[in-house]
């Protein structure tokens, strides 16, 4: 038998289940795709525990076909029966589907290098051996497709289900791939806690295999997108990011306080931009202040995950679309130090 779409759905309507039916003829089979020996699809269309139960039947169902190199059946957040009526309210924050820890990186204001370290630090990870996803919640100002190298339409094979794109190691998702690069977003907040919900549950997080770690760059500010996640999603914890001048560190004291308001623990602080080094003489110039974030972390009894240079190379880095930590030199060097730090803790 050739292995084929049609093959993997007549091996599937051969699992029974209870009380009568298969997963085709009861509509659990989406977006179902076979290629080179690899089988993907979505289970979609009952109730959690039950699409939980018949995952491992499905998958060993299909592995026994000639041809199969892996498996992988996709459980998307919230999933539940396609029935008329209002949706049930949601109890509580939610994990997301097929990601083991999720930690924002956040800013109490723009321009302190929130989506530079977010990229970068989801490098290092990776690395250091993780499998790691990077969110873009930024939308409004989406600047990971630039950061990243890529910027193409994600696919949605049965147009419920988004596929997400590769680059650098990363599982990755933004609202710039949907977007012309100068194209603005006017929304309201609605439509933004709307599109957040959909890069996070219809986003098939683990289509490259189940994640250790999404991390999820932010927008500035304390608003909306922060609360929407906070509220809805479940969060193992929060960077702040923060220059180390005063001002800075006016905005970042109120991020640290929405988060404590949402109930979400901040795992750390980082001090961005903190030295600069002439690459000519050598000479160290501390242009925003030096230290002021680790001394914040001390007074607040919060872990200090490190102070990162303001680097020529990372500016020029980001701006070609490879990130600084994919290479080897002082920069990179510094945020393989934070990821060591973040999964010696276990948060990753």
């Amino acid at each position: 038998m050739t292995l084929s779409k049609e093959s993997v759905l007549e091996t599937l309507r051969n699992v029974a289940l209870e009380p009568g039916g298969d997963p085709v003829s009861r509509g659990l089979i989406h977006a179902l795709a076979v290629e080179t020996g690899v089988v993907r699809f979505v289970l979609e269309g009952a109730p959690l525990s039950e699409l939980e139960s018949l995952r491992p039947r499905v998958e060993a169902a299909v592995k026994e076909l000639p041809g199969v190199v892996s498996v992988t059946a996709v459980i998307p957040a919230g999933s539940a029966p396609r029935i008329g009526g209002h949706p049930t309210p949601q109890a509580g924050p939610l994990p997301v589907a097929g990601v083991k820890h999720v930690i924002a990186i956040g800013s109490g204001k723009g321009g302190v290098g929130k989506s530079t370290v977010s990229a970068n630090l989801a490098v290092a990870l990776s690395r250091a051996g993780k499998k790691v996803g990077l969110l873009d919640a930024d939308i409004y100002g989406p600047s990971q497709p630039r950061m990243m190298g890529i910027n193409r339409r994600p696919a949605s094979p049965d147009g419920k289900t988004i596929l997400p794109l590769q680059a650098h190691g990363l599982t990755l998702m933004s609202i710039g791939f949907m977007l012309k690069e100068e194209e603005a977003i006017i929304w309201r907040g609605p439509m933004l806690m709307g599109a957040l919900q959909q890069m996070l549950g219809q986003v098939v997080w683990d289509y490259y295999g189940a994640l250790d770690v999404l991390i999820v760059d932010l927008p500035p500010g304390t608003g909306d997108i922060q609360l929407s996640l906070c509220q809805k999603t479940r969060i193992d914890g929060a960077i702040i990011v923060s220059t180390p001048q005063d001002i800075a560190m006016l905005d970042a004291r109120k991020a640290l306080d929405m988060f404590r308001r949402l109930n979400t623990p901040v795992i750390g602080l980082i001090e961005n931009m903190s030295t600069y080094v002439c690459p000519n003489c050598g000479h160290e110039v501390h242009l925003f202040g030096h230290g002021g974030v680790e001394a914040e972390s001390k007074r607040l009894d919060i872990p200090f995950l490190g102070a990162l240079p303001l680097d020529l190379e990372v500016r020029l880095s980001g701006d070609s679309g490879t990130p600084a930590a994919t290479g080897d030199g002082p920069a990179a060097q510094a945020y393989a130090a934070i990821a060591q730090q973040l999964i010696a803790s276990g948060r990753v």
